[in-house]
C-alpha cells in the first residue's frame, strides 16, 4: 500500500537525506486499516490536529501503559480539537484484541507493510543484548491542521508523555 504521494513524497525524500523528518515538514500521508474495521488516513483528518503515536507492539507493558494514558485523555484531546491515532506493525486481529482487553476507544492503525512507519522514520535498527533487529522506535508526532509536523518526540518515555503531548496540542 502506498503511503506517500506528491509533495509528501518529495518532503519525505528530502527529510531522509537530512536525517529524517523534522518540525515544519509536510507529514507523510497514509491510508491504513484500523482496529474495528476502520479506515485511517491522514487526508480524512485534514484540518484537525493529529497526534500520531508510534509504538512497538500490542499488549506489552510500555505500549499498554501508553495506550491507556492516551485513551484516558481522549476527551481532553477532543476539546483541544486533536485526534489521537496509535500505529504499530501489528495486524488488525491483534489490534482488535488489544482494544477489547483494555477497553480502548482510540483508533489503532495497522502498518504491517511498514511503509508509513518507514516514512515517519520510526522503523529503525534496534539492539538488545547485543542482538540487532528492526523495530519501532517509540515516537509521537503532532501534526497541525495545516498538515505540517508541529512537534516530534523521539525515544519516548511513557510516564507523563500523554499529558505533555496534550499540553502541546492545546498550545498549537
Amino acid at each position: 500500500m502506498s503511503t506517500t504521494v506528491g509533495k509528501a513524497e518529495t518532503t519525505l525524500k528530502e527529510g531522509a537525506k537530512k536525517g529524517g523528518l523534522k518540525e515544519g515538514d509536510l507529514a507523510p500521508s497514509f491510508d491504513l486499516p484500523g482496529a474495528g474495521g476502520e479506515k485511517i488516513s491522514l487526508a480524512a483528518l485534514k484540518g484537525k490536529k493529529v497526534v500520531l503515536y508510534f509504538y512497538p507492539k500490542d499488549d506489552t507493558s510500555g505500549c499498554t501503559k501508553e495506550a491507556i494514558d492516551f485513551n484516558a485523555l481522549r476527551e481532553s484531546f477532543a476539546k483541544a480539537k486533536a485526534v489521537v491515532v496509535g500505529m504499530s506493525p501489528d495486524p488488525i486481529k491483534s489490534h482488535d484484541k488489544f482494544r477489547a482487553k483494555y477497553e480502548l476507544s482510540l483508533p489503532l492503525a495497522s502498518d504491517e507493510g511498514k511503509d508509513t512507519l518507514s516514512a515517519y522514520g520510526v522503523w529503525v535498527e534496534k539492539s538488545m543484548y547485543g542482538r540487532k533487529y528492526m523495530g519501532v522506535e517509540r515516537t509521537t508526532v503532532l501534526v497541525g491542521p495545516d498538515g505540517r509536523i508541529a512537534r516530534i518526540w523521539r525515544k519516548v518515555k511513557v510516564p507523563g508523555h500523554a499529558e505533555e503531548v496534550l499540553a502541546a496540542a492545546k498550545a498549537l
